[in-house]
């Protein structure tokens, strides 16, 4: 699989990269309803195998159960290259898993040591700042990071969910080496402003949701929507309810017949069509499963023709 230059870092990253955020499991506000382990440490595993080289997970991920499976998954896996691990900080939770933003520096350096212990490494090669809150203490938190790599403890930092204007505060601090925003068909505002403003900055950009956290990947049903476990976080979300359900199943219906002559999924051109866009330098997809990584990874070589795009542009102007 080629890679791309992840903004100003030492990394080559591909396309491509494996999103950990429903391993974790649910039993918490965030979670994604139960999930066996030993399936998600194959998943990985053969995301691994298929050539994806990072790995993209957070501490408050199944409150701290994802890095777990994703440092016991890539400790065991056979390969010879270990993959790049992004994790992020700044979102911490209680007895009563209560989640809330910290950016005070003394949590920021708990939170790395925790993710240190449970992924298992010696240096996290890409830290994220989780969320822009407390909004009011960023720059104090951004402080923090960059001591931790000026330290050797993280070898990049970033931020993830941050507009412009945050952006712009704390790089007079330190350099931003990547963003990750939200970005699909069905959220494409960054185009706007955020993903010029990295592309001119040379920030490398992850994108999260390429296929809505699901709901582009083809598989989506009125019934399967009805039937998703009370701790699934999705079940409550806007865009799994009508009336834009309707509208985004018409839109996986498009997506469908654009693939088909290629034998690509629904959710392969979902992730096509982000990775289109020059700012972007990867985008990462979730894998409960094995099979759920084969079904997308060949969205990382997929190029999308002009008449394509413009078949997908129709419907976003129609359909808004």
């Amino acid at each position: 699989m080629q890679t791309r230059q992840f903004g100003n870092t030492d990394m080559q990253i591909t396309p491509i990269g494996l999103g950990t955020w429903a391993i974790g499991g649910g039993n918490y506000r965030f979670g994604w309803g139960s999930q066996d382990d030993t399936e998600s440490i194959a998943a990985i595993q053969r995301a691994l195998d298929l050539g994806i080289n990072w790995i993209d997970t957070a501490a408050v991920y199944g409150l701290g159960h994802s890095e777990e499976i994703v440092g016991k998954a890539v400790k065991d896996w056979s390969g010879s290259e270990r993959p790049y691990i992004f994790t992020k900080c700044s979102r911490v939770w209680n007895e009563k898993k209560e989640i809330s933003g910290n950016l005070d520096p003394r949590s920021i350096r708990n939170e790395v040591e925790q993710s240190l212990r449970r992924l298992q490494v010696d240096a996290i090669d890409l830290y994220q700042m989780h969320w822009p809150e407390p909004e009011a203490d960023i720059e104090e938190g951004w402080g923090a990071m960059a001591k931790l790599k000026a330290e050797g403890k993280v070898r990049s930092i970033g931020v993830s969910n941050f507009n412009v204007g945050q952006m712009e505060r704390i790089r007079k601090i330190a350099p931003i080496d990547s963003l990750q925003p939200p970005y699909s068909l069905i959220r494409p505002e960054v185009e706007r402003d955020i993903l010029p403003y990295c592309q001119q900055h040379n920030i490398g950009v992850i994108v999260y949701s390429p296929m809505q956290s699901g709901l582009l990947a083809g598989k989506m049903t009125p019934e399967r929507v009805a039937a998703m476990p009370d701790d699934d976080w999705r079940k409550g979300n806007p865009e799994f309810q009508e009336p834009r359900l309707s509208r985004n199943l018409a839109l996986v219906n498009l997506l469908t017949d654009i693939g088909y002559p290629h034998s690509m999924t629904p959710g392969e051109v979902a992730i096509a069509w982000t990775l289109r866009n020059p700012a972007v330098t990867g985008a990462i997809v979730g894998g409960r499963h094995s099979q759920q990584v084969e079904e997308v990874i060949n969205a990382a070589e997929f190029r999308l023709s002009d008449s394509e795009l413009a078949q997908i542009d129709t419907f976003l102007q129609e359909h808004p």
